[in-house]
């Protein structure tokens, strides 16, 4: 395996550790209101509302990480990324109260931030002319850390406790970030620039994907963040409500959100060969009716309705990701994921407290999936206002598009 290779496997890593950190909180928190309701509380709403800190840290620490890796370099960072996200779950495990799980979820939030804007970038630029295929295969893996949550949580809180539901996989990332520190640094920018030069993009049409993209961040964070971390609830209220059945849940809620890790795969090899807008339109069309169907669903049509909203929510991620690399250049793409992971992550953080609030509110999560369908129909709008440009599969074809023919001096 090449220098090159493995290092794209830490990223890839990375991206599983970064999603699955965020969503140990889910599931365990079934188990903490029946192990341990002395310290936290028998009240769900409470308990998953201190994920909010966790989520806004996150959010906001995206945004000054494409200065500090011109700063501090990529290496340091993701060594950063492993041990610091390692042990802060692991000190969740130790927390004596709510205060304290917080707390180290809040700064296990704070080191979590670096791998998209980092991670993402450096994949980018490694990836070559195969961009789609590359944030495919990664988003496969994020998509492994969401689906393996619930059930992993679920499986280690109900034969070990919940603490060790933290404990053992914040060990683990802090392992492979001491194998990371073993590796000898690699160029991937170097890498890039050995490869096609990125075309002059008009700065209309790159003006109108960036802010459609912006758009797209601020509402599919709210929506990928509150339907992976209500996934294990609405399995335990649907289909499995005894307490013994908390693996049940957790294997429930892994088949649902292991869809949209086969949709990834898809979806990246999809968009090497076809336009963004062609791609993104189908799962921004199914997303909306499917959330609707699951605020009054009942029994196991939940289970397969549930795949098909993780289907078309992750796979959406992988055309967002992707747009940053076709109509961004290189040079201000860490700069510019940085800025888009912060404004999604920030509307991520709404996630906890409104499901929180509806959920305590009516008692159900039937009202917070027609809010979660609302808010994908703005998706939905900002899919129809993509550019749709052939240009995309073919970069050379820019220098003849008509906003670049318009700009070009008379003769």
């Amino acid at each position: 395996m090449s220098r090159a290779t493995r290092q794209v496997w830490f990223v890839n890593a990375a991206h599983s550790f970064t999603h699955y950190c965020l969503l140990i909180l889910a599931t365990a928190v079934l188990g903490i209101v029946v192990q341990e309701p002395a310290l936290f509380g028998n009240d769900y709403g409470p308990i998953v509302a201190l994920g909010t800190t966790m989520f806004v840290v996150y959010g906001l620490g995206a945004l000054p990480m494409g200065w500090l890796q011109e700063k501090l370099g990529r290496r340091a960072l993701m060594a950063a990324f492993f041990l610091g996200t390692g042990l802060s779950m692991a000190a969740a495990g130790f927390a004596t109260g709510p205060l304290m799980l917080g707390a180290a979820l809040g700064l296990m939030g704070a080191f979590a931030a670096i791998y998209h804007p980092v991670g993402t970038a450096m994949l980018v630029e490694a990836a070559g002319d195969r961009v789609g295929r590359a944030m495919g295969i990664n988003g496969v893996f994020g998509n492994f850390g969401v689906a393996t949550a619930p059930i992993v949580t679920a499986f280690v809180a109900g034969g070990m406790g919940w603490r060790w539901a933290f404990i053992i996989p914040g060990l683990l990332c802090a392992a492979i970030g001491l194998l990371w520190l073993r590796e000898p640094a690699f160029d991937y920018a170097g890498q890039a620039r050995r490869g096609k030069p990125f075309p002059e993009i008009p700065r209309a049409v790159v003006r109108r994907a960036v802010g459609v993209l912006l758009a797209i961040a601020t509402v599919s964070g709210l929506v990928f963040n509150a339907f992976t971390i209500l996934i294990p609830k609405l399995m335990e209220e649907r289909l499995a409500s005894a307490p013994d059945l908390l693996p049940v849940v957790g294997l429930l809620a892994f088949l649902a959100t292991i869809c949209g890790g086969l949709t990834q795969f898809t979806v990246g090899r999809l968009i090497d060969r076809n336009t963004l807008k062609s791609v993104f339109l189908p799962l921004a069309l199914v997303l909306v009716p499917a959330l609707i169907a699951l605020s009054f669903l009942q029994g196991w049509l939940v289970l397969p309705v549930a795949g098909l909203a993780a289907a078309a929510i992750f796979g959406q991620v992988t055309v967002n990701e992707t747009m940053t690399a076709r109509y961004v250049p290189p040079a201000l793409r860490a700069k510019l994921y940085s800025i888009r992971f912060t404004v999604g992550f920030l509307g991520a953080a709404l996630a906890s407290p409104l499901i929180a609030f509806m959920h305590g509110s009516t008692g159900s999560l039937a009202a917070t999936m027609l809010v979660l369908a609302g808010v994908g129909a703005v998706t939905l709008l900002c899919a129809l206002l993509f550019p749709n440009r052939r240009e995309e599969l073919r970069p050379e074809l820019w220098a003849e598009a008509p906003e670049t023919r318009q700009l070009a001096p008379a003769e």
